[in-house]
């Protein structure tokens, strides 16, 4: 991907208590899932590297969640309730962000994917997560 199709997308919680910002594509790609989580919270994401990933203010009000084999860390803001990112299971060094968290006037467009998160180890045989995403490194 040339660095002319990257930019940097700011984003935050719904509060502003929580901000971040990250390098990534104009035209995101995107994972909509049907595991229980995503499911629950309608959570669509798409996944950069850390690298890529900043976040800006708000450390003190995140608080995290943690489910089943305990590998992913849903953090969210402590006022609002709002998960704008969060370290998925699928990409533990990696940051899932939800676009529609996204501040910033920066999104070309959006390219959705559907990931079968509820059959999830069979899904991840010929599916997985890390084909979605854009894995950037600085």
């Amino acid at each position: 991907m040339s660095d002319s199709n990257l930019v940097f997308h700011s984003g935050s919680c719904h509060c502003g208590a929580v901000k971040w910002q990250c390098e990534g594509p104009k035209i995101l790609k995107a994972i909509t899932c049907n595991c229980s989580i995503c499911k629950k919270k309608q959570n669509h994401h798409f996944i950069v590297s850390k690298e890529c990933f900043r976040l800006l203010e708000g450390k003190q009000f995140l608080t995290t969640y943690q489910f089943n084999q305990k590998l992913a860390q849903h953090s969210f803001c402590q006022i609002c309730g709002v998960q704008s990112f969060y370290v998925p299971r699928s990409n533990p060094n990696d940051v899932a962000i939800m676009p529609h968290c996204i501040d910033s006037d920066t999104v070309e467009k959006i390219e959705w994917t559907t990931f079968d998160g509820e059959n999830w180890e069979e899904t991840m045989k010929h599916q997985a997560p890390k084909a979605f995403s854009l894995k950037q490194t600085k």
